[in-house]
């Protein structure tokens, strides 16, 4: 195989033997979550177990899937949309670059604009269609979000959802150059976050995938790449030779806590979020589905998870509407835009203000019980309590999917008191729960039925409220 231009990838065998270290050796320069129009770029922090700033600041990732947002929407909707994100505090958002289903007429944007001058031929970049992409993704950066940015959506395995079949078509040689022209235009946008692949182990088009991210990469060393994978699966199981690959992430519809705590056991350890598990009207979730996997994210080792919902992942695509049942009555059609403050979205915003009230980053799996002893749920099951404590003791949180006691060794957390709170996940309001001494076995019930979060305190630190501040 003859690769032009200045990267020898003759042989692409995985691992890639070239001599490309250089390329990768000083990986992304740094960013932070910060206000909006104060962004920057990204890389995996010290301890590689989350992504931080160019002050090494974790980066606390709060996704939504926004899937179509490129192609869907007016320019007046995609403001509209990005300014309900900001004020529910999502920092990020996982869109297409170039989408080839979900959308009125893919895969042309709203003005009619496809991809490429020639359908399907990627060594054809067409200027109107990613002058308009370039916008979306600024006016994200003024909003204060990053976008999880797809070069290469492939689509779930046998349908037509994805680019996977141009990809073979247009071989290594356009895609490597397809790569660079996206690695040129995209290396000075401070909020980008490269993901490869999508819905599907990539099979055939494996080397196709790895010559855009490299042919990216020549260009742009900025910025952290991961990629998506197929279900109940990792990105480092579908993508472990890619030399481009900085942060894993979990893809799970089955037992969510079991694959996440996989993750976090994996050596060497690698940064991951949670990308995609059950959307808000999807499949019959439930809220306390939605609520419980994102609680999961964190507390089984992740720096965050990215959020979905039908029909705001294809912004009211013809054919794709969702139906939500509305107490009593029967199943109502909802738009993208009634559809933002769902309670889905709701509790996303407090998932977000609580652990942001914490040191969210410190927290380690409690996975061996040796805090939370008692009242754990099954394990294989749905009922699984999640529980992390900060490395120094300082706070616990512990997240239970229904009411129930628990017991707790106290002895395991700092100072001479600790203070207890009950919050609630569907609204994010916090009860305080009296002071206890940080000896002994402790029991604590909910105050009521349903979800909870237990959060517990050394005392002397006089932490607000959780969810009451960074």
């Amino acid at each position: 195989m003859q690769i032009q231009g200045k990267l020898d990838l003759s042989r692409l065998t995985r691992p890639v033997k070239v001599p490309l270290l250089s390329l990768f050796g000083c990986l992304m320069f740094s960013s932070v979550l910060l206000p909006a129009g104060r962004i920057s770029s990204l890389k995996v922090g010290p301890n590689k177990r989350y992504l931080v700033d160019q002050n090494n600041v974790p980066f606390f990732m709060q996704g939504d899937a926004a899937w179509s947002l490129i192609v869907e929407l007016s320019d007046t909707e995609v403001e509209q949309y990005l300014n309900n994100r900001r004020q529910k505090g999502f920092n990020a958002i996982m869109v297409n670059l170039i989408e080839h289903k979900f959308c009125k007429h893919p895969p042309l944007n709203v003005a009619g604009n496809g991809p490429f001058a020639t359908p399907g031929d990627f060594s054809t970049p067409n200027e109107k269609y990613f002058a308009y992409a370039d916008w979306v993704i600024r006016k994200a950066a003024e909003n204060g979000i990053y976008v999880l940015l797809y070069p290469i959506y492939l689509g779930y395995m046998g349908t037509d959802e994805g680019w996977i079949e141009e990809a073979l078509a247009n071989g290594p040689q356009k895609c490597l150059n397809y790569g660079r022209y996206l690695g040129k235009r995209y290396k000075d946008f401070d909020n980008i976050i490269w993901m490869m692949g999508g819905d599907r182990h990539p099979g055939p088009a494996l080397e196709d995938v790895d010559l855009i991210a490299l042919g990216i990469k020549e260009y742009d060393q900025r910025h952290v790449f991961s990629a998506h994978c197929e279900p109940d699966h990792s990105a480092v199981d579908d993508y472990s030779g890619g030399l481009w690959l900085n942060f894993n992430t979990t893809y799970t519809y089955g037992i969510v806590h079991r694959k996440l705590l996989q993750d976090y056991n994996r050596t060497p350890a690698m940064p991951f979020v949670l990308i995609e598990s059950s959307y808000e009207g999807e499949h019959n979730s439930s809220e306390v589905q939605i609520r419980r996997q994102a609680y999961w994210s964190v507390l089984c080792g992740g720096f965050g998870h990215v959020f979905g919902n039908n029909p705001i992942w294809h912004f009211d695509t013809p054919g794709f509407f969702a139906q939500f049942a509305n107490g009593v009555l029967p199943p109502r059609k909802v738009t993208w835009q009634q559809a933002m403050d769902l309670p889905g979205s709701v509790a996303m915003e407090s998932w977000g203000k609580l652990f942001h009230s914490r040191n969210w980053h410190g927290l380690v799996p409690d996975q061996k019980h040796e805090v939370v002893t008692s009242g754990l749920g099954e394990f294989n099951g749905l009922d699984y309590l999640a529980a992390a404590c900060t490395s120094d003791g300082s706070t616990l949180i512990a997240y239970m999917p229904t009411s129930r006691r628990i017991s707790v060794e106290m002895s395991k957390l700092a100072g001479k008191e600790v203070k207890a709170w009950w919050y609630d996940p569907r609204n994010g309001k916090a009860a305080a729960a009296g002071v206890y001494p940080a000896s002994g076995r402790h029991e604590f019930t909910p105050p009521g039925e349903g979800d909870w979060v237990l959060v517990l305190d050394d005392a002397a630190r006089q932490l607000p409220a959780p969810g009451g501040g960074r």
